[in-house]
């Protein structure tokens, strides 16, 4: 008997397979297909709609994959509250601000990453991205002046959290620096 999480590999590959990006300009296309692939097969947090509007959704789908209907029903059941999120403005005005001005699909991918934002696993795992390799090769693309500031290798909920207390002038923790804290390893270095 085959295990559920190879099985769920397998089906996440078909799915990307299927939707594939032709060769593209875009990379956000790419790793848009890697989140596609996941929340068709029920991984990641990403809600209905992969966190967007409905109006936002069906514009992405025609923009980027018009030869595929995608679901919009999250395959997980994922029901994000954002009510829970009071951060929510905050995260998104933050990633504005460093967004790359001429990419048309930068609000699409500012909402998938905010609602990301809500999972309780590393960002992305909860974007249902395949390596954190993914994740940061697309915020150095879409917020490139953001993610250069990640020059310690922070984990990246953690750095966009992080990010958001600097701007309000808080700073919770209590070691006078990363480089001393007992939390070090938690915060920064690998995901895999």
């Amino acid at each position: 008997m085959m295990s559920a999480a190879p099985q769920l590999q397998d089906n996440r590959e078909q799915v990307y397979n299927g939707i594939k990006p032709k060769p593209s300009t875009n990379p956000n296309r790419n790793w848009l297909a890697y989140m596609i692939a996941s929340w068709s097969v029920g991984q990641g947090v990403l809600p209905d709609y992969l966190g967007l509007e409905a109006e936002q959704f069906y514009a992405l789908n025609s923009y980027f994959f018009p030869e595929c209907k995608l679901p919009k029903q999250a395959l997980s059941g994922s029901k994000l509250d954002f009510s829970r999120m009071l951060e929510k403005a905050d995260l998104v005005n933050l990633l504005k601000h460093y967004a790359r001005p001429e990419a048309v699909e930068i609000d699409w991918m500012i909402a998938i990453i905010v609602a990301g934002c809500l999972g309780g696993d590393h960002l992305w795992q909860d974007l249902g991205l395949w390596s954190r390799s993914q994740l940061s090769a697309m915020l150095h693309y879409n917020f490139p002046e953001l993610a250069a500031k990640n020059d310690k290798d922070m984990k990246w909920k953690k750095f966009l959290y992080k990010q958001l207390c600097e701007a309000e002038g808080l700073y919770l923790c209590r070691a006078p620096s990363c480089e001393v804290c007992v939390d070090y390893p938690k915060c920064f270095g690998p995901e895999e």
